[in-house]
């Protein structure tokens, strides 16, 4: 009986642990929220392309980054001084696709540096090839894994906008995309195919948010 109960307190000690944990996030997402809206608001951006209010098409996007967690990543593409708001918007899907691209690049680059210098191998020279052509074509594939979740516009003044769109992407959802774009870019070095069953490691790997 005495275990069941010291059992039992350590218990209700942890799920009071949790709830306060669960608050705490909860206050500190409310306040990211209110930052962001008044951000919006001072700045006159206007949510484009939806019936929607920012108001909700931002508590979506929040939303839909927690239900993901770790597996989800925000990438954000900008277009500025542009005339035609459709075009504005291209431009800031095509800033998404590459600033993703540069990050697995990077990614990749110091994973790979990191493990060769580790074997005693000095292949950097060879690599660099690898990593442009792997950044080019990441960028090609991740169109298709690119979920818009909203952008706002912003009137500059002087008849033209700038324009923010974000994106969530699922990392492990994205990996296909990424895989596919190694296999292509490994064909064009010998080193990365020496190295192809690690450096597909590193690849299926997300990235660590910062």
């Amino acid at each position: 009986m005495k275990k069941f109960i010291v059992f039992w307190m350590a218990l209700c000690l942890m799920v009071s642990a949790v709830s306060a944990q669960n608050k705490q996030l909860e206050k500190m997402r409310e306040k990211e929220y209110k930052t962001k809206m008044k951000e919006y608001k001072t700045d006159n951006w206007k949510l484009f392309g939806s019936s929607r209010s920012l108001e909700v098409a931002l508590l979506t996007h929040y939303e839909k980054l927690n239900n993901l967690g770790d597996d989800g990543r925000e990438v954000l593409g900008v277009a500025t001084q542009f005339k035609s708001k459709n075009v504005g918007h291209q431009m800031a899907i095509n800033s998404a696709c590459v600033t993703y691209a540069q990050q697995a690049g990077s990614h990749l680059q110091g994973r790979v540096l990191s493990s060769m210098k580790g074997d005693g191998v000095d292949g950097e020279g060879e690599m660099d090839h690898l990593y442009a052509a792997y950044e080019r074509l990441v960028e090609k594939e991740i169109k298709g894994e690119m979920q818009e979740s909203y952008s706002v516009i912003h009137d500059n003044g002087d008849g033209t906008f700038e324009m923010q769109t974000f994106f969530i992407i699922s990392e492990s959802a994205a990996s296909k995309a990424r895989i596919r774009a190694m296999e292509n870019a490994a064909r064009e070095t010998e080193m990365a195919q020496k190295y192809a069953e690690k450096v597909s490691e590193f690849v299926k790997e997300g990235f660590v948010n910062e």
